[in-house]
């Protein structure tokens, strides 16, 4: 893959909610739709393509701070170094709305993305214990883990 400028595009219909995209993140349509439809939703694509390669959504928790709910990048995309273009990217988006903090949460046990977070400049702020037991029907699995608790981390933009 050559290094092509990535376009990113608000999602202006709800209509238009890349769903496929977003369950890369996140284990059903139901928990993204309690968050999806009270937020910015993104997508993002090659600048030469209309092919969309990758999304995130950001809500606004109050006037200072704000949340990356989801962030996806096609599975045949990862691990290229196109998770950490998006982030500045996010970073800038979070700035031109006046936010000065980012909040992202990830499974604790989710080491591949703790450690893309925090090689991003996220550090560990905190803990939402049994939140995938409370937040979800049935238990989700990652590498043969059951799910438990979210690590919150925060970046200061």
């Amino acid at each position: 893959m050559s290094f092509e400028l990535l376009r990113v595009e608000k999602i202006t219909q709800k209509s238009d909610i890349p769903f496929e995209l977003l369950l890369l993140a996140d284990e059903t349509v139901e928990a993204i739709d309690r968050y999806v439809h009270d937020s910015d939703c993104y997508v993002v694509r090659m600048s030469a393509s209309s092919e969309q390669i990758a999304a995130f959504v950001l809500q606004g928790l109050n006037e200072r701070e704000i949340e990356l709910k989801n962030l996806a990048v096609s599975t045949n995309l990862q691990r290229r170094g196109i998770g950490t273009r998006i982030i500045t990217e996010i970073r800038k988006i979070v700035k031109e709305k006046g936010y000065s903090i980012l909040w992202v949460g990830t499974p604790d046990v989710a080491f591949r993305q703790v450690s893309f977070y925090e090689k991003s400049g996220f550090h560990k702020a905190g803990l939402k214990v049994n939140f995938f037991i409370e937040n979800y029907q049935a238990p989700i699995f990652d590498h043969g883990v059951q799910l438990k608790d979210m690590l919150l981390l925060k970046l200061t933009v």
